[in-house]
């Protein structure tokens, strides 16, 4: 598979990077802490960052994007309903004892069904919202980069300030649980899982 995975930070949040074998470019999705163990794994794999991809706006999915961003001069992305994520206060002040850094605004925002190319390789973006009001998941056709939208035998809270419950019942199954069963889901925590595996197995899928 064309990924490494690093967990980083102290919500051991998976960052992933998504590169093309052909031209080496990379997206780095959810840098969310601790940029120091992504680097040298973009340096190993003589990889050519191009884009920072952010899920959704929680501070420890968007902690690191400071460090990726300044040391690779490439822009952030992320879908235009989670901005106000970047500024809310108890964000600021969680992300303090996270050892996050406060994210800079992106300059790409995402849309429903936009391709994103990294290298020869493309990744679809799939609305989710429910998680947060901005949620979203990254596609690639085998891969299904989650986010906190859907995990290994759970899905995302919808306790905290813009989540929803009805909206995420409402993208897993409109969304993600229509994709094939085969699709591997690399969530934002915890383990791999795949689509057919969840739809049999998780709880609040049913």
């Amino acid at each position: 598979m064309n990924y490494q995975q690093v967990v980083v930070g102290p919500l051991e949040t998976n960052c992933y990077i998504y590169y093309c074998r052909e031209t080496l470019e990379c997206a780095v999705i959810d840098p969310g802490a601790e940029a120091e163990k992504i680097f040298p794994i973009i340096t190993s794999f003589q990889l050519k960052p191009v884009i920072i991809l952010n899920t959704h706006g929680h501070v420890d999915h968007i902690g690191a994007n400071l460090e990726v961003k300044e040391r690779y001069k490439i822009p952030i992305a992320m879908h235009s309903a989670d901005l106000p994520l970047l500024e809310e206060n108890i964000q600021l002040e969680f992300g303090l004892m996270l050892g996050a850094s406060p994210s800079p605004k992106p300059e790409k925002l995402l849309t429903d069904g936009e391709e994103i190319y990294i290298g020869h390789q493309i990744l679809k973006v799939i609305f989710t919202p429910g998680h947060t009001p901005g949620s979203v998941c990254f596609y690639s056709g085998k891969l299904l980069f989650a986010g906190d939208t859907l995990f290994c035998g759970g899905v995302g809270r919808t306790d905290l300030p813009g989540g929803s419950w009805k909206e995420l019942t409402n993208s897993l199954k409109l969304r993600i649980m229509t994709l094939p069963d085969e699709t591997i889901v690399l969530p934002g925590h915890g383990p791999k899982t795949t689509i057919g595996e969840e739809k049999v197995s998780n709880p609040f899928l049913e």
